[in-house]
């Protein structure tokens, strides 16, 4: 039996994502506000941080420890690079079984991109980005 004291947990970082925000001038800025409440709202373990320059989400219920460099929490990561799209990457997208279409891209590292270019596609495509997120974190050796 697994000891609680070997099990790991990671805090939510919610007030850098709205410091970070704030601050951000980039034309889509509605979209990854959106983009940011759908993913919170679709399961209370997923948790937020900025991590690569960027906002990160990730569970943050318990797990076991893991090599850090293996980011086995990290469920989708904005890319916020482009000025017509919004790209949000799933490192782990090729374990997802996403039969929608929403997840694009074949990468040899195993990442999937879910790409928006407006609000509209957005709310068209919630179901779907929903769908993906609780896939993975099925996908999960949780505790």
């Amino acid at each position: 039996m697994k000891k609680k004291s070997d099990l790991l947990i990671k805090a939510s970082e919610p007030d850098k994502v709205d410091s970070y925000l704030k601050k951000l001038k980039h034309p889509l800025k509605d979209v990854v506000e959106a983009l940011r409440q759908i993913i919170l709202g679709t399961e209370g373990e997923i948790g937020e941080e900025i991590k690569w320059n960027a906002p990160t989400f990730f569970y943050s219920g318990e797990m076991q420890p893991s090599d850090p460099k293996k980011y086995k929490r990290y469920i989708v990561v904005f890319n916020l690079y482009q000025k017509d799209c919004i790209r949000l990457v799933f490192p782990s997208g090729a374990r997802i079984n996403d039969t929608s279409g929403l997840l694009q891209g074949d990468y040899a590292d195993g990442r999937r991109l879910a790409l928006f270019h407006s609000l509209e596609e957005v709310r068209s495509q919630t179901p779907r980005l929903q769908q993906s997120l609780r896939k993975w974190l099925n996908l999960l050796d949780k505790n």
